[in-house]
C-alpha cells in the first residue's frame, strides 16, 4: 500500500511539472520541460504495473482542465494519455470508459479540441473492445510487418543536409538510428505483438515471462503462425458489437493455452511484464543531391507497390457503359491491351452484358484525364481553394483521404529554415513531375516534420543577439511553437539538446540502445503529430540586367532578401538590429504590389524610393497578425537637414510584388537565408503566391480549348489554386 501510494505521488509530480511547463514557470528551464514527457513515459517502462496509476492520474487533470477551463492543458495531456495506453501493459475497462466519456465531452469545443478528441474516442471504443488494439496496429504499419489484416506500411525519411548540420550530429544520428534497427528483428516484433495482446487481454491472468520463454525456444516459422492467429483474434474481435472484451479474452486465452500447454496455463496471478514499443524504421540520408528526395520516394513506391517509375507512356481510362446507356468514367481503371476488340479477353461475356469498349490509344505527353487530376492534386484543404489570408491548419474531412492500404512516407528535416527552404524547393519539384506524370508518384502519402537544429555560433555578439540570430533562422519552428504549445515543448526543446548530446562522449557502461533519447522523442512526434500546417510557397520570376540571360523562376518559404550590389555603404541587417547608414546613394527602386486585405478585394499600390535593401518575410512576427501575406520591409534613404542622413522603414503588406531597379546598379537576391541559393546581377523581380502545378496544367488545357475569357472554368476551378507546405505538429494551430 505504502509503495502504491508512493508511486502515485510521483507520476502526480511529474504531471504536474509538465503543467507548469505549459504555464511557462521557470523559462530558464525551458530546455528541460522536454524531457518531463519522456521521463514520464521512461517510468512506465520501469514499472508495468504504475500504467493505472498513470492514466487515472492524466484523466483527473484532464477532467479538472475542462472544468476550469484551463483548455490549453487539454491536448498535451491528450496525448500523453494516449501514449500511456499504448504502452501500458494492462488497464481495466473501468479506465477505458473514464477516458471515453471525457473525450465525447469535449466533442462540443471547437477546433482542434473536437478533432483530436473525436479521434481519440474513436480509437478508445476500439480499445475497450480490443484492448492492445493501438500497439499491434502501430507495430504492423511502422514495422512493415506481412500479415493479412493490415496491409499499411510506413517508411520514416530522415533527410540531413551536411553543409548545414554539423558532422557531430550526423554521426550521433547515425549510431542511434542503427543502433534501434539492429536490436529489432521481424521475430522480435511479432513476439511483442503477440505478448501484448495477451496481457492487455488477460492482465495478470497470464505468465508473460512465460510465454516470453517458450516463443524464444520455437521456430520463426512456429512464432509467424502464432502471430498471424493472433491477428486473426484480433480482427474478429475488432467488427463484434459493443460488448465483445469477453470473447475476445476467452478467443486469447485459448491461444495462451495453446503457447504454454494446458498444464502450464492454470495459474493465479503473474507479475505484468514490460513489453517493448519498437521504435518505427527511420532510414537516415545525407541530402547531397537535390532530386534526392524524388528518388528515394520513387524507390519506396516502387518496393511496395511493384511500379515501374520510369514509364513514360500513358494510357487513356476507359468508359464503360452501364445498362442504362450513360457512360461512367472509371477512374482507377488503366488499359493494358491493344485496344483490338478481339483481343479483349472474356468477349463473349461482355457481348451478353451488351458491353461496348471505346477505342484506345496510347498516348504521349503530360496530358491526362481530367477525373485523375482532381482524384489525384486537390489535396489541399477545400479553403486554400478562396485564398483566405487566415492560414489553414489541421487535416479536413473534404480532403480526398488516402486508400486504407496506400503506403505512408513521413519525411522528417532536421535544420534551420534552409533546410525548409530547400525542402520547399524540392517539394515544387516534386509536384511538378506528379502533375505531369501521375502513375508515377501518387502511390504514397506524404506527410512532413520539422525539427530545428539550433547549431553553436561562431560569432562573439551578446546574448540577446545570439537569441535573435536563432530566431531568424528558425523562424517556421518558432511559429509552430506558438501556435502549438505542445510542439514547442518536445521538439523546439530538441533544438539545444541534439548538438549538446552529439559532442558528449558516449557512456562506456551504458549499451547504445538502452536510452535512445532522440530517437525516443522523433518517434513520439511522429505517432502524434497528425496536425498540418499549412505553408504558403511564393514563386520569385527573376530578370537580369544582362539581357543575353534567360529570366528565372525559383520559389521560397519563408525569406526572400534584397541586397544592393556594391553599395557598401549601407547595409540592411536583420530587422531588431540597429542600422548604421554611411551615405544616401543606396539604389532608386520601383515597388509595384497588391495589398493583402481580409476582404480579398483588389487594391494596388507603388511606391518609387531610393534603398539599400529589402527583406520579404513569409512568417509573421510575434506580435503581428497570423496571416497568409508577404510582409515587405524596404529601408528608405532620404537626406536630413543635418550632417548625418536619415533611415526610414517602410513596411508593407503584399499578396503579390514587383521591384524594379531604376538605375544600371543590380542587385544581389538570396531566398530562405541559404548562401547557396543567391543570384546576382538582378535588375527586377516579381513575387507570386506558388500555383499547383496540376491546378497550372489544368488551366492552362481549359484555357487552350475554351477561348471564353474566364479566368477559371472547367474542373479548375474545384482544384486547389496555391502550393501549401503541410508541416506536422500535435494541435495544428491553436487559437
Amino acid at each position: 500500500m505504502d509503495h502504491s501510494e508512493t508511486e502515485s505521488d510521483m507520476v502526480h509530480q511529474k504531471v504536474q511539472a509538465i503543467l507548469r511547463g505549459l504555464d511557462g514557470q521557470h523559462p530558464a528551464l525551458q530546455s528541460d520541460h522536454g524531457m518531463l514527457r519522456w521521463t514520464l513515459h521512461k517510468s512506465l517502462e520501469r514499472n508495468p504495473s504504475s500504467a493505472s496509476i498513470m492514466v487515472g492520474a492524466l484523466i483527473k487533470e484532464l477532467e479538472g482542465a475542462e472544468t476550469r477551463n484551463n483548455l490549453h492543458y487539454i491536448i498535451p495531456l491528450l496525448h500523453t494519455l494516449m501514449y500511456t495506453i499504448i504502452k501500458a501493459a494492462y488497464i481495466s475497462d473501468e479506465l477505458y470508459e473514464r477516458v471515453y466519456i471525457f473525450c465525447k465531452k469535449i466533442l462540443t469545443l471547437p477546433k482542434p479540441y473536437c478533432t483530436i478528441g473525436l479521434d481519440c474516442a474513436q480509437r478508445i471504443k476500439t480499445e475497450r473492445k480490443v484492448p492492445g488494439f493501438s500497439y499491434h496496429k502501430l507495430v504492423i504499419s511502422e514495422q512493415n510487418l506481412r500479415c493479412d489484416a493490415a496491409q499499411h506500411q510506413d517508411k520514416v525519411l530522415l533527410f540531413l543536409d551536411p553543409d548545414l548540420v554539423s558532422e557531430a550530429v550526423c554521426n550521433t544520428l547515425l549510431r542511434e538510428t542503427q543502433g534501434v534497427q539492429m536490436s529489432k528483428m521481424p521475430i522480435s516484433c511479432m513476439t511483442y505483438v503477440i505478448t501484448n495482446s495477451l496481457q492487455a487481454a488477460l492482465g495478470t491472468d497470464c505468465d508473460i515471462a512465460l510465454v516470453q520463454r517458450v516463443l524464444q525456444d520455437q521456430t520463426a516459422e512456429e512464432v509467424e503462425l502464432w502471430f498471424q492467429e493472433v491477428l486473426s483474434v484480433l480482427e474478429q474481435s475488432q467488427h463484434r458489437s459493443e460488448n465483445s472484451r469477453r470473447k475476445h479474452s476467452e478467443s486469447l486465452l485459448e491461444i495462451y493455452e495453446k503457447i504454454v500447454g494446458s498444464s502450464e496455463a492454470d495459474i493465479q496471478t503473474s507479475r505484468l511484464q514490460r513489453i517493448p514499443l519498437p521504435s518505427p524504421d527511420i532510414s537516415v540520408h545525407l541530402w547531397t543531391d537535390q532530386d534526392q528526395l524524388w528518388k528515394e520516394l520513387v524507390l519506396f513506391t516502387k518496393e511496395t507497390q511493384n511500379t515501374e517509375p520510369e514509364s513514360d507512356s500513358f494510357r487513356i481510362p476507359e468508359l464503360h457503359q452501364d445498362m442504362t446507356g450513360g457512360e461512367q468514367n472509371r477512374i482507377s481503371v488503366w488499359s493494358n491491351d491493344s485496344g483490338i476488340e478481339r483481343d479483349l479477353p472474356g468477349m463473349e461475356e461482355k457481348e451478353q452484358n451488351k458491353l461496348q469498349r471505346k477505342p484506345c490509344i496510347k498516348k504521349k505527353g503530360p496530358d491526362m484525364d481530367s477525373a485523375l487530376v482532381i482524384q489525384n492534386l486537390t489535396k489541399a484543404p477545400r479553403e486554400s481553394r478562396e485564398g483566405t489570408l487566415q492560414r489553414l491548419s489541421g487535416t479536413s474531412k473534404e480532403t480526398p483521404t488516402a486508400p486504407e492500404k496506400q503506403p505512408t512516407a513521413r519525411i522528417v528535416i532536421l535544420g534551420d529554415d534552409r533546410a525548409l527552404g530547400r525542402l520547399a524547393k524540392a517539394y515544387y519539384s516534386f509536384r511538378k513531375r506528379e502533375a505531369r506524370r501521375p502513375n508515377r508518384t501518387v502511390k504514397a502519402n506524404l506527410q512532413f516534420y520539422c525539427i530545428p537544429v539550433r547549431e553553436d555560433q561562431t560569432d562573439h555578439s551578446s546574448d540577446k543577439e545570439d537569441a535573435h540570430i536563432v530566431s531568424e533562422m528558425c523562424e517556421v519552428s518558432m511559429y509552430l511553437g506558438r501556435v502549438d504549445p505542445w510542439y514547442e515543448s518536445n521538439i523546439n526543446t530538441l533544438s539545444d539538446m541534439i548538438p549538446k548530446l552529439a559532442v558528449m562522449p558516449p557512456c562506456p557502461t551504458r549499451d547504445a540502445t538502452s536510452d535512445p533519447f532522440i530517437v525516443d522523442v522523433m518517434s513520439y512526434y511522429l505517432r502524434f503529430g497528425l496536425q498540418p500546417v499549412y505553408f504558403q510557397i511564393y514563386c520569385v520570376k527573376i530578370h537580369f540586367r544582362d539581357v543575353s540571360l534567360e529570366p528565372v523562376e525559383d520559389v521560397f518559404l519563408t525569406e526572400l532578401r534584397v541586397d544592393i550590389q556594391e553599395c557598401t555603404f549601407t547595409k540592411l541587417n536583420t530587422l531588431n538590429r540597429k542600422k548604421t547608414v554611411m551615405d544616401v546613394r543606396g539604389a532608386g527602386i520601383q515597388v509595384h504590389y497588391k495589398k493583402a486585405l481580409a476582404s480579398n478585394r483588389e487594391k494596388e499600390g507603388s511606391l518609387v524610393l531610393r534603398t539599400s535593401g529589402a527583406i520579404i518575410k513569409t512568417i509573421p512576427n510575434k506580435d503581428a497578425e497570423d496571416l497568409v501575406c508577404l510582409n515587405v520591409y524596404i529601408d528608405e534613404l532620404t537626406k536630413s537637414t543635418g550632417r548625418s542622413p536619415s533611415c526610414k522603414m517602410n513596411v508593407l503588406r503584399a499578396s503579390s510584388i514587383q521591384m524594379r531597379s531604376l538605375e544600371l546598379r543590380t542587385w544581389s537576391l538570396q531566398l530562405d537565408k541559404d548562401a547557396r541559393r543567391t543570384y546576382n546581377n538582378v535588375s527586377s523581380l516579381e513575387v507570386t503566391p506558388c500555383q499547383e502545378p496540376g491546378y497550372s496544367l489544368q488551366k492552362m488545357r481549359t484555357t487552350r480549348g475554351h477561348l471564353d475569357g474566364k479566368e477559371d472554368s472547367g474542373l479548375s476551378r474545384y482544384m486547389t489554386k496555391s502550393l501549401l507546405l503541410p508541416i506536422n505538429t500535435f494541435a495544428g494551430i491553436i487559437q
